[in-house]
């Protein structure tokens, strides 16, 4: 397992990480890229549990989802199954899990105070917290993407999914998009990737 995980999680956090893992009866499964979830946890017959997590993560982003769901796991336990998926429960125990790894030694110091920040009450996503989602995805591979912010406003663009939007105007935080196809009106988190449409190709 030590192995396995210094491919995924910075090197510094894997002793703690390993500890956290040292269940019977939880299994950890690496995944190929979902575009819906980053990660999942599952109690599963015979008292066994699950947690699957993207292999595509960079470091940072796969260490913060690897505890969001163990944390899920050790609320579960300790708290019972009719708890809420994120509810006081799972927050104080993500919070308490996190605490050991927020230190320079596992991530940059221009991340630390974003984290600090996001843990006084963590989301169920760190992607609906737009600057430190933003902030980690400077850790990921360049890619054709594009963030849904950064496109003019009456461009289009294209979801995962292959939905095809033209960027609209701003909302506090979110930003318009209409479905061509629908004519129905959409809000997109400010950090959302998109792809912009070549106008040359739909002629």
């Amino acid at each position: 397992m030590h192995n396995a995980l210094q491919e995924y999680i910075p090197y510094q956090a894997i002793p703690d990480v390993l500890e956290l893992l040292k269940h019977d009866n939880l299994v950890l499964k690496i995944k190929n890229e979902r575009k819906t979830r980053h990660g999942d946890y599952r109690s599963l017959p015979n008292n066994k549990h699950q947690i699957t997590i993207n292999r595509n993560l960079n470091h940072y982003r796969f260490l913060i989802t690897l505890i969001h769901e163990i944390a899920h796991f050790e609320a579960y336990k300790n708290f019972g199954r009719y708890i809420k998926p994120h509810g006081k429960e799972w927050k104080y125990t993500f919070q308490r899990l996190m605490l050991p790894f927020l230190n320079p030694n596992v991530f940059p110091n221009d991340l630390l105070p974003l984290l600090a920040i996001h843990f006084r009450n963590p989301k169920a996503s760190s992607d609906s917290d737009v600057k430190l989602a933003l902030a980690l995805k400077q850790f990921d591979p360049p890619n054709d993407k594009t963030y849904i912010f950064e496109v003019p406003i009456g461009s289009e663009f294209r979801l995962y999914n292959g939905r095809v939007f033209k960027k609209g105007g701003k909302r506090r935080t979110r930003h318009e998009g209409v479905e061509v196809a629908s004519g129905k009106l959409y809000l997109f988190n400010p950090n959302a990737e998109v792809e912009l449409v070549d106008c040359l190709k739909l002629q």
